[in-house]
């Protein structure tokens, strides 16, 4: 039988290839500083950006974008920020989000496109060069735990700026000399030449415009970590958002800033599927399940009652049905069936009493 070799597996004639997408790396929409239309900088990421949970999630939650040429604005204009279009309470979606990265384990790589710094325009170039690039390395090469270790990605650290502290650390990590150099040398003859040091670290270009587009970032996220506050939504934010919301909106949270291991430690997978609150999740789904067996069986029993049920399409076997919902109620009431939900997002609890 002829076979085919792809990914280092062999695959029988006839057999399916399954190419599953195990990357998703969102284009960042960034501008210079335009101040005579009132546009502030935001490009202050190089090519690769990889930020922990905490930090992507702040960005996550602004939504903030830069101006694109088929826009004629810029700001927090992602689709968590648009309260007319969903009914739901804005932190379910939140909620629903961040569980679910911290769950699977997601790694928040991020891309430039429009600009890097004020000086190189890219348009969706880079953004479109990292499918290229990113089927080109191995599992471990994508590991971001391993980039850093190899110094192929550094973190970019907090500074001193005329007298005050500019958090530049809510851009997490940055791609390297070093990663240009192996990884793009993959796509490119040079590719120091079309990586530059000023490319790969916009500061060199314009301290002032790198500073005031940090700001802008997190200005952004006070303002809409805010409205999270004062609308009272917040507290149907599960632990690990809430916390977050409030230091995006006011520095810190129970003593402790974005930096406290303790904070950090509420996006740690184990801690959160040991946590209490995971736990009535999980909890709250079966409940919703069970109650709904419970009115299917109700259901079933007043049909069997009434004169209608001889009225049932051929092959429509009420008994049985019947036996499947009281035998699943009772599945579901089971120990195993709660513990084979660990892993799964569970039921939002919109406010607890």
């Amino acid at each position: 039988m002829q076979q085919m070799r792809t990914a280092g597996w062999e695959v029988s004639e006839g057999k399916p290839v399954h190419v599953p997408v195990n990357a998703v790396m969102p284009g960042r929409r960034n501008n210079p500083a335009d101040h005579k239309n009132g546009f502030r900088p935001l490009a202050v990421y190089g090519p690769i950006h990889y930020q922990e949970l905490p930090e992507l999630f702040m960005d996550f939650v602004a939504s903030l974008t830069g101006k694109s040429p088929s826009t004629t604005g810029a700001g927090s204009e992602g689709a968590l920020t648009k309260g007319p279009f969903n009914a739901l309470v804005p932190t379910t979606d939140l909620n629903n989000a961040l569980l679910s990265y911290i769950l699977t384990g997601y790694n928040g790589f991020t891309t430039a496109a429009g600009h890097i710094g004020p000086r190189y325009r890219v348009e969706h170039d880079i953004s479109l060069l990292m499918p290229e690039l990113w089927s080109r390395l191995s599992s471990e090469e994508r590991d971001p735990r391993w980039l850093i270790k190899q110094g192929y990605s550094e973190k970019v650290e907090d500074f001193e700026y005329e007298g005050r502290t500019i958090p530049a650390s809510r851009l997490g990590y940055r791609a390297t000399k070093e990663f240009a150099v192996n990884y793009f040398g993959r796509i490119f003859d040079s590719p120091s030449l079309v990586f530059s040091e000023e490319m790969l670290k916009p500061e060199l270009q314009s301290l002032e415009d790198f500073v005031d587009g940090i700001d802008n970032i997190v200005e952004a996220q006070q303002r809409v970590a805010r409205q999270y506050i004062e609308d009272g939504c917040i507290e149907a934010a599960i632990p690990p958002l809430k916390a977050l919301l409030y230091i995006m909106a006011e520095g810190s949270w129970e003593g402790m800033n974005a930096d406290d291991s303790d904070f950090r430690r509420l996006f740690d997978r184990e801690s959160v599927l040991n946590s209490r609150w995971y736990l009535d999740r999980l909890e709250a789904y079966r409940e919703r399940e069970a109650a709904f067996l419970r009115d299917e069986i109700e259901y079933i029993e007043a049909v069997v009652r009434s004169e209608g049920a001889e009225t049932l399409e051929e092959g429509v076997n009420l008994d049985v049905s019947l036996d499947y919902c009281r035998k699943e109620l009772e599945r579901i009431r089971t120990k195993e069936y709660l513990d084979s939900l660990y892993g799964t997002l569970g039921k939002d609890i919109l406010f607890k009493s």
